[in-house]
């Protein structure tokens, strides 16, 4: 193990703000030499110098700093109420980044059971052949959990939630005293729920982990991960990281993430507003045989994701009544709901997990079953995506 587990954590300093406020403000100052309200995009490699190593700003090469990037850095540690952001350029990008930082040859990781298939493929594909061990466990169980922690060996628990794509609901405090209790960080994808409506650092994480493609980009127009941390010396090794390996946000897609950000909380409402639209029409119809959806009431975890978040996002995963083959065919006959993969963005999005997302599980203990459609709800007119959607169960 590594000698960064769970340090001594900065105080997270509560936005003084409301969210959206911040959202705008942080990291966007006017450009002091124009006047210019929104930033200018820093479209360079490298920064001239004032004398050898006497940097303009602290500004040297743009794969250890740019303007950009660092703007969206501070924006989103502070909606996420941690002290340093890091940006790169993907959510696996950021994942890996995280991974190299923290773990060694003999280390072993306590992974959620269900949540990203990339995560699960980085994991199990890219980490078991240099020495790191995984067990896989039930997010909802924290005896679970705590189980599976490898006293002396443990390094990492790893969570995702709302799940992708079974939408379980973790209890994160539970799973930060496991991880503090067995000397090992807490590392939470916050990809589903956004800042908006969950803040884990706040319920004891150590790290955040978002693909910022999803939600805080939120027009699937850009790809981009980020990891948020509250702790100066596990930053530090990230930071390294970030810098030695490269593989940074540019400044364009800073931008495009950036722009996304600000608008975060107002998309979000109406997101979680057509979901559980959504949910509670699918909740009545004969071809369904499960509504997989915090918001509603008979989900085992509402009662948890009611405590812990400010609301139920905008994924919704259901389970046909005629298997696969039914939920092959209304995956291919939606209008509004796109074919494709991904998630967070302002138009809806259909995805057969089975065969798309978690294809990299298939034939494991984590396989999706293929009865199970996931909707990324969008901000169309409810009406609309419910119309779409009878549509397509009236051609069972």
């Amino acid at each position: 193990m590594t000698a960064v587990h769970h340090t001594t954590r900065s105080v997270s300093r509560p936005t003084v703000r409301g969210f959206t406020t911040t959202a705008v403000h942080a990291g966007q100052e006017p450009d002091p030499l124009t006047g210019a309200v929104v930033p200018p995009i820093y479209q360079t490699s490298t920064f001239v110098q004032d004398g050898i190593n006497v940097l303009r700003a602290g500004h040297e090469y743009s794969r250890g700093s740019n303007p950009t990037r660092n703007g969206f850095e501070t924006q989103l540690a502070a909606l996420e109420h941690g002290d340093r952001a890091f940006a790169f350029a993907s959510g696996l990008a950021a994942e890996d980044a995280l991974l190299r930082a923290v773990l060694r040859p003999g280390d072993h990781i306590v992974l959620g059971g269900d949540g990203y298939g990339g995560t699960h493929r980085l994991i199990t594909t890219v980490l078991e052949p240099w020495g790191v061990s995984n067990t896989p466990v039930d997010i909802t169980d924290p005896t679970a959990v705590a189980a599976a922690v490898r006293p002396g060996r443990t390094a990492l628990l790893w969570v995702e939630t709302p799940s992708n794509p079974l939408l379980g609901i973790a209890d994160l405090a539970a799973w930060a005293q496991i991880a503090h209790d067995a000397g090992a960080l807490l590392v939470v994808d916050n990809t589903f729920a956004s800042p908006y409506l969950q803040r884990p650092l706040d319920l004891g994480a150590d790290v955040v982990v978002h693909s910022t493609t999803k939600y805080i980009g939120g027009h699937s127009d850009v790809i981009g991960g980020a990891l948020v941390i509250p702790d100066a010396a596990l930053a530090e090794q990230v930071k390294f990281q970030q810098f030695a390996a490269g593989a940074v946000n540019g400044p364009m897609d800073a931008y495009l993430t950036t722009r996304g950000l600000k608008t975060l909380g107002v998309r979000m409402d109406r997101h979680q507003a057509n979901a559980q639209a959504v949910a509670e029409w699918l909740t009545g119809r004969a071809e369904v045989s499960q509504v997989l959806y915090p918001g509603l009431p008979d989900h085992p975890g509402h009662e948890l994701a009611q405590r812990q978040m400010r609301g139920f996002g905008g994924m919704v995963s259901l389970r046909l009544s005629g298997g696969a083959a039914a939920a092959r065919r209304v995956a291919e006959s939606t209008r509004l709901f796109q074919l494709a993969e991904s998630l967070g963005g302002i138009e809806s999005l259909m995805n057969y997990p089975a065969e798309m997302t978690h294809a990299s599980v298939a034939g494991t203990e984590l396989a999706v079953p293929d009865d199970l459609l996931r909707l990324s709800v969008g901000i169309e007119d409810a009406e609309d995506l419910v119309a779409d959607l009878e549509r397509a169960l009236g051609s069972l």
